[in-house]
């Protein structure tokens, strides 16, 4: 081969390597714009006192989706379709996994016409429809049982009660916000936008909720610091809340204990509250 030839396929590659390295990068800032959507949204729906999800319903969480700008089409047969953000736990008092990206389809049928664009929120109750998710997809209603979700200050005093479905649906739509029935839709993982966002391919769903993935970016972290205020956690890596001590007895030292005759004591340790 001659140099010049040898020169051509230098470039050539370096030029393919070069582009693959641009849209690497183009799919990752589309992905971080997708979280700072989904921090948005639920910025603003719990800023709604009377029509936020409930506490009570929060707190028995195993998994929170954020989806915003879902798309739904419809002329007699109706399609929506939206991609959005999902987060997990093991328990319900630890801190949540990095986000993972999802799809939501669905479709309907009926006398209908026009267009709308929706954020939906969807709470998870039980552990099923996290691992049915993490399996590949998951349709609601056949796979888990999904309600409309109880908003505000009524809708906690019944979410007290009692839950009976393993997951519960929200959507916003034109400033209202409020339960919406999504039996027959499919979330799905979305795999390439999860490589795009950790720089890896093929990273799984499990991956990622395990903590095996690579480094999020900061806007996923500051999604998680917004979920943990809504549900009140830590976010994953944080020190525990210590309690103030005030200025001037943290600038003293300790006091010398006095002597006492009496025997030593031990006191056991309080259990920690769950």
């Amino acid at each position: 081969m001659s140099i010049r030839k040898q020169i051509a396929a230098t470039l050539f590659f370096a030029a393919v390597i070069g582009s693959g390295v641009v849209n690497i990068a183009r799919a990752g800032a589309r992905e971080e714009g997708r979280l700072l959507t989904a921090t948005e949204v639920l910025e603003e729906v719990q800023a709604m006192p009377d029509q936020q999800i409930p506490d009570a319903l929060l707190s028995r969480a195993y998994g929170i989706a954020v989806i915003p700008d879902v798309t739904k089409v419809a002329f007699i047969f109706g399609g929506r379709h939206g991609n959005g953000v999902l987060v997990v736990r093991d328990k319900l008092n630890s801190p949540w996994s990095n986000p993972t990206f999802v799809s939501l389809t669905g479709g309907s049928w009926g006398f209908q016409a026009g267009a709308q664009s929706s954020d939906i929120v969807l709470v998870f109750t039980t552990k099923t429809g996290i691992e049915g998710i993490a399996g590949g997809k998951l349709t609601l209603g056949a796979d888990a049982s999904v309600a409309t979700g109880p908003v505000g200050r009524q809708g906690s005093a019944a979410t007290d009660m009692s839950f009976n479905a393993e997951i519960y649906s929200y959507a916003r739509t034109r400033g209202l916000f409020g339960g919406i029935a999504l039996d027959g839709s499919v979330i799905s993982i979305d795999r390439s936008a999860n490589s795009a966002l950790y720089g890896k391919s093929g990273v799984t769903a499990t991956e990622i909720f395990s903590g095996q993935s690579p480094a999020a970016p900061p806007t996923a972290q500051r999604f998680l610091e917004r979920l943990a205020q809504a549900t009140h956690t830590t976010v994953r890596g944080s020190p525990a809340p210590q309690a103030d001590v005030p200025a001037s007895s943290a600038a003293q030292p300790p006091a010398a204990a006095a002597p006492s005759t009496d025997a030593p004591r031990t006191y056991p340790l309080e259990q920690q509250k769950q």
